[in-house]
């Protein structure tokens, strides 16, 4: 196991200099000169010059990079163009935001998904299967945009159950992260609808019947178990895009996450902050899919990783 972690990072480090390059150069060509943007409409040519030489912006873009590596390994982003502080508190104080909205996320979007698409394996073809279908199908195929803008017409402008946005007390959490957690539902319904129905032709579920145990038994401790593997693997996936920062979504709620820090940042071309997101963004997917990946063993002994 140690050996497997260890060689799991390992690997990590080149992806994360190939993610760091991509970055750098993808938002160094977004057009606009943060320059320009911040010495003001009316700077002259002399007052933008100088503030691309404060920023660094008057070096070969190489160069550029190769101090952003040296000073990322040390654990200095740099300061926000936008507010002048530290990149690294800039991303922090908007990391939480984001954390706690998608562990709310996440945790409704499992219970709904995993109930829903038990329903639809357990009573395939019924009414229910058919209902579950749809709502499923629904709830991916709904833009969250217009999810969100529906939910608060509904609950906050019309019956005024829930704020309209911002971060606030728990009633703030509840349109947002029903807004988030409708996608991800219908999508890990479906993943367990059918690995469960795969699970439950098997001939080791046939035998157990045989035994006489009960279904509620056969359902939870044969069948459900064996077919959590590609269900945990979506529910990484999903729970990895949630706190990569939900842009739309959180943009629509005024949420003060990682997604509403992006669009300001690309606005303002606030190249450090940037770039750190990015990174960021990629060191929880990896880390993620790294947790998955050990999940595997306790799910199915018969993984192994020596």
């Amino acid at each position: 196991m140690l050996r497997y972690l260890g060689r799991r990072l390992w690997q990590m480090i080149p992806i994360l200099f190939g993610v760091s390059l991509g970055a750098f150069l993808f938002i160094h060509a977004i057009p606009g000169d943060p320059a320009r943007l911040l010495a003001g409409p009316d700077a002259g040519p002399d007052d933008i010059a100088a503030v691309r030489v404060r920023l660094g912006l008057d070096r070969p873009l190489a160069l550029q990079y190769v101090y952003f590596v040296r000073n990322a390994l040390a654990g200095d982003f740099g300061r926000s163009y936008r507010s002048g502080l530290p990149v690294s508190q800039v991303v922090a104080s908007h990391f939480l935001p984001t954390l706690a909205l998608s562990l709310v996320s996440i945790g409704l979007a499992a219970c709904a998904g995993l109930g829903a698409g038990v329903l639809q394996a357990v009573r395939r073809n019924s009414l229910g299967d058919y209902a579950s279908t749809v709502a499923s199908v629904t709830g991916i195929s709904t833009p969250s945009f217009f999810l969100g803008l529906l939910l608060i017409y509904l609950f906050s402008v019309d019956i005024h159950w829930f704020p309209t946005g911002g971060m606030g007390g728990p009633r703030s959490f509840v349109l947002p992260a029903v807004t988030l957690a409708a996608a991800a539902a219908a999508q890990i319904a479906r993943f367990t609808r059918s690995s469960l129905l795969e699970v439950l032709g098997q001939d080791f579920v046939r035998t157990a019947r045989a035994k006489g145990v009960t279904e509620a038994w056969v359902l939870v401790r044969h069948s459900l178990r064996n077919a959590l593997i590609p269900v945990v693997t979506i529910i990484g996936l999903q729970f990895g895009f949630l706190l990569g920062g939900a842009i739309v979504v959180e943009t629509v709620f005024s949420w003060p996450g990682l997604g509403w820090l992006m669009i300001q940042s690309i606005s303002f071309r606030d190249y450090p902050v940037l770039t750190a997101e990015i990174l960021l963004f990629s060191v929880q997917f990896l880390a993620i899919n790294l947790v998955v990946d050990l999940l595997y063993a306790a799910l199915d002994p018969r993984v192994s990783y020596r």
